[in-house]
């Protein structure tokens, strides 16, 4: 397989074939780091799981003690909350009955990467809930994204509250970080990513739960960890 030279030069400065201690594969992300600009940090987990049974499935919800990497679009449904409470609590879409209309018509744009919505709202949402459903934007209560206080939600979530889950190999992607963070921010998020990973282990996970884990600089090399 063909790879840039940069990509090859960043092997170089690692063994591809070693499990490396989380603070080392930290040192390396810095150290493999060619580009300019502030890379995100990703985190790989290869499980030992199969979703297409119910007990086998991760969807859950998390907050990084250092923040992620953005602040996300949320979506409001609302009954009860003024829309200027829920602008000013970082929502970039807020509205009540006529916001389902318009996403059913598809006047609006769904760029968001969160919806939120009161438990009232939820009986009137059936009506775009396969126009959200495939992008995932179906709020759930079991993610904490119905709830009456949705001004404390959508603060949450501002705070990089974010959602994780398998995907059809059961495996788990995601960012945790920007390498601008530093070293002990990373390691933090990290730590904390891999204890949320083991707290949320399926009932129905066989005795190998997680077979392995990776992290790396967007585009670079992935670099192992010792489990």
């Amino acid at each position: 397989m063909f790879r840039w030279k940069k990509y090859r030069k960043a092997v170089e400065l690692y063994n591809p074939s070693i499990a490396y201690k989380l603070e080392e594969a930290v040192d390396i992300l810095e150290k493999t780091n060619t580009v300019k600009f502030d890379p995100s940090v990703e985190v790989h987990f290869n499980l030992n799981l199969d979703p297409k049974y119910a007990d086998q499935m991760i969807r859950t919800t998390i907050t990084l003690p250092n923040g992620s990497w953005k602040v996300p679009k949320i979506c409001a449904f609302t009954d009860s909350v003024s829309s200027k409470d829920l602008e000013n609590a970082w929502a970039v879409k807020v509205g009540w009955l006529d916001l389902i209309d318009d996403i059913e018509k598809w006047n609006v744009p769904l760029d968001f990467d969160v919806c939120v919505a009161t438990p009232w709202m939820m009986r009137h949402l059936w009506k775009i809930a396969r126009v959200l459903w495939p992008k995932w934007l179906m709020p759930n209560p079991k993610t904490w994204s119905v709830w009456e206080d949705l001004v404390g939600v959508v603060k949450e979530i501002a705070a990089w509250k974010f959602e994780f889950k398998t995907d059809k190999q059961g495996n788990v992607h995601s960012i945790f970080g920007k390498l601008s963070f530093g070293k002990e921010k990373l390691i933090e998020n990290l730590k904390f990513f891999l204890n949320t990973i083991n707290e949320v282990k399926p009932s129905g996970a066989k005795w190998k739960y997680i077979n392995s884990i990776y992290v790396c600089n967007a585009m670079w090399p992935s670099i192992k960890i010792e489990i």
